[in-house]
């Protein structure tokens, strides 16, 4: 196990998640299912069962080293990676293949997000070790597929070629086609197929197929981070990354290096997974009463309602009448009423909010 590595990635603001996520306090560094533990806590955790928590590097904007440090007491300043801008998942992932390159060149690095949903845990902690074997013996850069139980138009999704082709593990895939978030009758399509999974975000793969691949496909990406060798773990590093972050382009690893190499595979699992990425996502995960309202807070009072999430401060008292189907959060005195159908709209109320309201309610 000493050749696993894990990449956690916690930049992101959480702009969907609005206003209980702002830019000052992500939802990933939030105990947002009242277990008692963040996020990144609980996805921490789940790979220190697969791995030594010395091999777990997280990275994160500049701005959260203090929290990552603060909330993980368990690893070291070195494996906090500090980006000085968000330049999404592509410069990340480069950024932390060569930071493990300087350690151990035959490592198999899995890579996820900090705030996704794992309800069952053991089965998840099996299905990664299943990847990492398979990426440990194969040139291959594997993801993790999510079988769909609804046409969601949120998720990217992964089309499967025919038969299988690990002889360990059936559910292994190689992928035919990448579909970004598509439409409701193209997600509906997909969904009755039966040949596309969504996308889960979770990628593994060795150290020495990624870089290639990085290479090969997004060089002006790599070839940029190349020029750090030397200067990682140094007390040059975090000024060539604020060099090198100026001058990146913003992509991500699925369209810059994903979609474009033929090596890539997928694993279809079912580890009741949620990406949590909008408060619809949470919704599917609470607990609900029997007009299917799913409620956070103790002061939340529903008359005629359905169908709704409510998420309210202990000290709030809400009365809701007549609602069917709807957000209704109330954080640090902002209150957000919105219809879950309309969800992916709210990084556009975040948007409107910050030009004329100002960022101190972003």
């Amino acid at each position: 196990m000493d050749n696993y590595y894990c990449v956690i990635m916690a930049g992101g603001v959480g702009s969907r998640f609005w206003p209980m996520s702002k830019t000052a306090h992500p939802k990933q560094f939030m105990d947002v299912l009242g277990t008692g533990k963040t996020l990144i806590q609980l996805t921490f955790d789940r790979f220190a069962k697969i791995l030594p928590a010395k091999n777990i590097y997280v990275v994160t904007n500049e701005i959260y080293r203090d929290l990552v440090l603060e909330q993980l007491p368990e690893i070291g300043g070195k494996q906090v990676l500090c980006e000085p801008s968000r330049r999404n998942t592509a410069p990340c992932i480069a950024y932390a293949n060569y930071k493990i390159k300087q350690e151990n060149e035959n490592a198999v690095v899995v890579v996820a997000p900090s705030d996704h949903i794992i309800l069952k845990e053991d089965e998840f902690v099996n299905d990664v070790k299943t990847a990492m074997a398979a990426a440990s013996e194969y040139d291959w850069l594997i993801t993790m597929g999510i079988r769909p139980n609804r046409p969601d138009t949120g998720y990217g999704y992964i089309q499967l070629e025919g038969e299988n082709v690990y002889p360990k593990d059936s559910r292994l895939h190689k992928v035919k086609t990448f579909t970004e978030k598509p439409n409701l009758e193209i997600a509906k399509s997909f969904v009755a197929s039966g040949d596309f999974l969504w996308n889960s975000g979770i990628f593994i793969w060795s150290l020495k197929s990624i870089m290639a691949a990085f290479d090969r496909h997004l060089k002006e990406v790599d070839s940029l981070f190349q020029k750090g060798i030397g200067k990682y773990n140094t007390t040059e590093e975090n000024a060539f990354i604020k060099e090198t972050y100026a001058v990146c382009k913003n992509i991500s690893i699925d369209y810059g290096v994903m979609e474009k190499s033929e090596n890539v595979y997928v694993l279809s699992v079912d580890f009741g997974w949620s990406d949590l990425g909008t408060w619809g996502s949470l919704y599917t995960i609470r607990e609900k009463d029997e007009n299917q309202n799913a409620v956070v807070g103790d002061n939340v009072m529903l008359y005629d309602s359905k169908n709704c999430i409510v998420h309210m401060p202990k000290d709030k008292l809400a009365v809701l009448q007549g609602l069917d189907g709807y957000i209704v959060v109330e954080q640090d005195g902002i209150l957000l009423v919105c219809r879950k159908e309309d969800e992916q709209k709210i990084r556009q109320f975040v948007t409107d909010v910050k030009i004329e309201k100002g960022e101190k309610y972003v």
